[in-house]
């Protein structure tokens, strides 16, 4: 899928749930909420973020960033602040350079646990943990909408390297696909244009 329409899948589901009072919304929680949305695809080097990241959209450059990242985390953490999720997002940004897309830690229940894990710890530490909910949400909900598409998710990786979906999936790039997308997108925005003022505003 798009980054554009993973994006809309975690922001409206995070607004849909606080109805229910499971998410305490803000600004700052659709913030991270988006960005964890987009994170997994941090493999591919022309993902969305990646755009704002790396130099030139190759997987040797992806790689090489990547990689010199987790390592400059890794020294600053080992001569100056000795922390641990410091020490765990030098290590994820080393695997991420060496991970392929869909085929990977990013887009597994691994990543899922250490990245929500390493984000809801910091969050806990500077008193931002409203903000968790909202991460594993935008993050959750991306691999499990991957898993709508026909290549599917290593779910266990490192554990196990099949490929999961779900029993009806579509080709990203094909009219189905891109119709199946553009149908949530403009059906999100409908919805967010009545709810999100009203939830906000309360």
């Amino acid at each position: 899928m798009t980054g554009k329409t993973h994006v809309g899948i975690g922001v409206i589901s995070a607004v849909a749930l606080s109805q229910y009072k499971m998410v305490e919304l803000s600004l700052g929680g659709l913030l991270v909420c988006a960005i964890a949305s987009l994170l997994p695809d941090i493999d591919h080097p022309k993902a969305l973020l990646n755009k704002y990241i790396l130099p030139i959209k190759n997987k040797a450059v992806k790689t090489t960033i990547y990689f010199t990242l987790g390592v400059f985390f890794l020294l600053l953490n080992f001569f100056y602040l000795n922390l641990k999720y410091v020490e765990t997002i030098g290590i994820f940004f080393v695997l991420t350079g060496f991970s392929s897309h869909r085929n990977g830690i990013t887009h597994s229940l691994t990543g899922l646990l250490c990245f929500g894990g390493t984000f809801g710890y910091a969050a806990r530490i500077y008193g931002f943990k409203e903000y968790i909910v909202p991460f594993f949400i935008g993050y959750g909900l991306h691999l499990i909408a991957d898993m709508f598409t026909n290549r599917g998710v290593s779910l266990f990786y490192p554990f196990k390297k099949k490929n999961y979906k779900m029993p009806i999936t579509f080709a990203v790039g094909s009219f189905w696909g891109n119709l199946f997308e553009g149908l949530i997108i403009s059906i999100g925005l409908i919805y967010l244009t009545f709810k999100l003022p009203e939830i906000l505003l309360k």
